[in-house]
């Protein structure tokens, strides 16, 4: 598939699951957003393989009827400031008496994939936000006048303990990745592989890349910004999609010979395919990075636990170490 046949996709994908999840209900579950996914993309088997939350976004300005003066507190709060001479002061005491919110939108992203091909970039990644506004700190009338913006509409404790709802809780297409398509240009920015280009490279080269599907145990945390000028800049990490409690490693200090081999065979079947250590070593930090270069000194010393194409990962690893 050419770049432009791909992004032509990706981008009726994105409006057609975006009017969808206007449409679907975040009560109707994830069912309903399956079938409905499915209905879209018939040709690709797309399926939720992560739902990650915990994370906020600010939102807006509401009065003290949770009537909203405006959608957007980082732009209400630079035009306020400058109404008023960029003066924090003078902003407050302007404000002292409104009653004034800050309001954020609590998240949780689920993550939606769709195999293309057998190699480890070959997937759709669909990301659709689940979100829900709640009802934050007083912007002013404290003791303490902000020293910046920041400070201002992203409080410390702006929602310490359990914040209002302001409405029920709505879906919303976060993005449409082709991953091929996406690494294909993080590898145009720069002459050299980055990491995630090593670590998919690895997986394909590992028992891993014979054993499992990437799409099926991990995702893509992407990111797309422009830099001052105005250049796109692209960056992705792995995300484990391990469902439930993550594996264990359970080496001690020093484990080496036998009880390594004992500890890494055991977090692989936790993780449910080979060279899960290696790959979790290098993303959660579950396996310490010393093991490596133990698994190759045991090789050397005789230990056959792992395959030559393993052993030749590592080494490859240890020669020029990358992380995220």
């Amino acid at each position: 598939m050419t770049t432009a046949v791909a992004e032509s996709r990706s981008r009726e994908l994105a409006d057609a699951i975006s009017e969808a999840c206007v449409r679907i209900p975040v009560a109707a579950g994830s069912a309903a957003l399956a079938r409905e996914i499915a209905l879209i993309a018939s040709d690709l088997a797309f399926r939720e393989v992560l739902s990650r939350g915990g994370w906020y976004r600010l939102g807006g300005v509401v009065d003290a009827t949770g009537n909203h003066i405006a959608g957007d507190i980082e732009q209400w709060a630079a035009k306020e400031l400058a109404s008023h001479g960029d003066d924090f002061h003078a902003l407050a005491d302007a404000y002292t008496d409104s009653d004034l919110r800050a309001t954020r939108l609590t998240g949780k992203t689920h993550y939606w994939i769709a195999a293309t091909g057998n190699g480890a970039a070959d997937f759709m990644q669909v990301e659709i936000e689940e979100l829900q506004e709640v009802l934050c700190q007083p912007l002013f009338g404290g003791d303490e006048i902000p020293a910046s913006i920041e400070e201002l509409v992203d409080a410390r404790e702006a929602c310490a303990g359990k914040p209002t709802p302001l409405g029920i809780p709505f879906y919303a297409l976060r993005r449409v990745t082709d991953a091929t398509e996406f690494l294909a240009r993080m590898r145009a920015q720069k002459p050299e592989p980055q990491p995630v280009h090593r670590f998919m490279e690895a997986w394909e080269k590992s028992s891993a890349g014979n054993a499992a599907q990437f799409s099926n145990q991990w995702v893509l945390a992407v990111r797309e910004h422009l830099d001052r000028y105005r250049q796109p800049i692209l960056s992705a990490t792995p995300v484990s999609a391990i469902v439930g409690s993550s594996p264990k490693f359970e080496g001690g200090f020093g484990s080496r010979g036998l009880a390594l081999a004992g500890a890494l065979q055991r977090f692989d079947r936790q993780a449910g395919y080979p060279m899960a250590w290696f790959f979790h070593m290098l993303t959660t930090k579950a396996v310490p990075h010393a093991v490596a270069a133990v698994v190759v000194e045991d090789m050397q010393s005789g230990f056959a636990y792992l395959p030559e194409r393993d052993v030749k990962v590592v080494k490859d690893w240890l020669f020029r170490p990358y992380g995220f």
